[in-house]
């Protein structure tokens, strides 16, 4: 039995539309028959932060554990079903959850419900399973981690930046904790996340709403609630004075990581947090981007963002710099450019610029129905309202330059700042191009 909770416009015509049935399982619908397609996206309220101490990854883990097998389908037919309709399946681990998306022709829809309440009930963990999967994620961590400069630096960066809250650790989880996973704790975690009332669907696309409730209904009305427990709450203590790490690597450039302590993505302050990032890097013609790219050709390039997460988490300054400067360099002009800007606010003509690129950004996502469903579940997910989206793309519209002023002057500073510094290790690297050119014939 499915009751309807809320409905909200999303464009002339549309609307998106939440149900929840008796067991628990939300249902975001925007019915829109442009195209026969579907997006059907399963989103868990379960993500790194839900971890523990001694057992991080494990929600990535069940990322790459969910497109093994059921008990009622053999590995492999999940992925074949879905390439034989000509469809696209993919999936994200993230903080604050993890998603699974299904994109199909509309008449395959009653095909994936099956598959997806399948898996969300019966997904078969035994040995086998556990050490293949363990594998395949311990050699993605080493790729993206251990052999990546960007992705070491940004490990780094949480585990300085946070001293008690679950950010600290990587998503991806610690090699050790990887290595260790045990088969009963990953039967307990299934139990617990992978349950209809610690899920939304979200479904975008060429669907008629009261077929959709009936096939959903059918697959999984049956499937019991768990006993989900609550995401650790846990308030992170106020950073007083900057943190600071330095490493060596073998790399040609040298790498600027810088994280100042932000607001929550609930918070009204991060639109405009949001607003100020796009200001800084969006472009060309940004500040950041203009001042060490462009003019003094000291970097490469130049990213700002500020995280979508539940809970208070940092606005990011990466920098790749030109081999022959410096971070010291970098961070001069970072410095130079946030005083200026949190002394004097922006002009019209610059506001109504990052303003356009921010709203074109925001809009586009939203184009294809991947991206709509994406977009609703994440909000839905994090923020507990899909239509807090909404909210969001007016607070962008109504940034003004006093607001921009008023948060880079009372977050982009010093004392609320972790730095990850990745120097070039100039010996390592002049012995492995000295053992290519051994190896060259």
């Amino acid at each position: 039995m499915w009751t309807f909770e809320v409905s909200h416009p999303f464009a002339p015509g549309l609307e998106v539309r939440r149900h929840r049935l008796h067991n628990g399982l939300g249902l975001l619908v925007l019915a829109d028959g442009a195209a026969p397609i579907v997006s059907y996206q399963t989103w868990y309220a379960v993500g790194s932060r839900h971890e523990r101490v001694g057992a991080t990854g494990m929600a990535h883990l069940f990322e790459h554990l969910m497109f093994n097998q059921t008990i009622t389908r053999p590995p492999g037919v999940f992925d074949r079903l879905i390439e034989e309709t000509g469809g696209d399946t993919n999936a994200a681990t993230w903080v604050d959850w993890t998603y699974y998306r299904d994109t199909v022709p509309a008449r395959d829809l009653g095909m994936v419900v099956e598959l997806e309440a399948d898996r969300m009930a019966n997904l078969l963990l035994e040995t086998p399973q556990l050490e293949s999967e363990r594998e395949v994620v311990a050699n993605e961590r080493m790729q993206r981690v251990d052999d990546d400069i960007d992705g070491f630096a940004d490990e780094e960066l949480g585990r300085l930046a946070f001293t008690l809250h679950p950010y600290r650790w990587p998503t991806i989880g610690w090699m050790e904790d990887i290595r260790a996973m045990q088969l009963d704790e990953v039967r307990r975690f299934y139990r617990t996340f992978y349950a209809p009332n610690n899920a939304t669907l979200v479904v975008v696309g060429d669907v008629v709403e009261a077929d959709l409730l009936a096939l959903v209904e059918r697959h999984y009305g049956a499937l019991p609630a768990a006993d989900v427990p609550s995401a650790p709450s846990v308030i992170e203590p106020p950073q007083e004075s900057e943190r600071r790490v330095r490493f060596a690597k073998p790399t040609a450039a040298a790498r600027l990581v810088q994280g100042y302590r932000a607001v929550a993505m609930g918070d009204p302050g991060w639109p405009i947090l949001s607003f100020a990032a796009a200001l800084l890097s969006a472009g060309p013609s940004s500040r950041l981007y203009r001042r060490l790219v462009a003019e003094k050709e000291i970097a490469t390039t130049v990213e700002c963002d500020v995280a979508p997460f539940r809970d208070p988490a940092l606005f990011r300054i990466s920098v790749l710099l030109t081999r022959d400067h410096t971070p010291e360099e970098a961070e001069a002009e970072i410095a130079d450019i946030l005083a200026d800007l949190a002394a004097h606010p922006i002009g019209d003509e610059e506001l109504d610029k990052v303003r356009s690129v921010v709203e074109t950004d925001f809009w586009t996502d939203l184009e294809g129905v991947d991206g709509r469903a994406e977009a609703l579940g994440h909000y839905q997910t994090v923020l507990g309202d899909f239509r807090r989206l909404f909210a969001t793309a007016t607070a962008l519209a109504e940034v003004s330059a006093d607001d921009l002023q008023r948060a880079i002057a009372a977050t982009l500073v010093p004392e609320c700042r972790s730095v990850v510094i990745i120097d070039p290790d100039l010996e390592e690297e002049e012995e492995e191009e000295e053992e290519e050119e051994e190896d060259a014939p």
